[in-house]
């Protein structure tokens, strides 16, 4: 029997560098539906999106209460710092 995995991740967009946090259990999937499957929403506006970060859980309500920290208070600076690194240490098209 496989186990479930739990992802948290952050995406960058290429279009405008706005960035994305979300929680799924099919990151594959979910990044293709943000890339290229979704017709309305936030992730549609601003393709195409680079996965810049991504935290793997056990649990659901691991996974989501990891997403909530970082979407609010304190962790919102962590989600910051995060998104700052990666744009500090690598480049990609404009």
């Amino acid at each position: 029997m496989e186990m479930e995995e739990y992802v948290v991740y952050i995406l960058k967009s290429l279009k405008n560098h706005q960035t994305y946090l979300g929680m799924t259990s099919n990151m594959r999937s979910r990044f293709l539906s943000h890339n290229k499957l979704s017709t309305k929403g936030f992730t549609v506006k601003h393709r195409p999106w680079i996965v810049i970060h991504v935290e793997f859980f056990d649990t659901k309500e691991a996974a989501l209460k990891r997403e909530k920290q970082l979407k609010s208070g304190r962790g919102l600076y962590e989600k910051l710092e995060i998104i700052a690194a990666f744009c500090s240490s690598c480049s990609y098209p404009s």
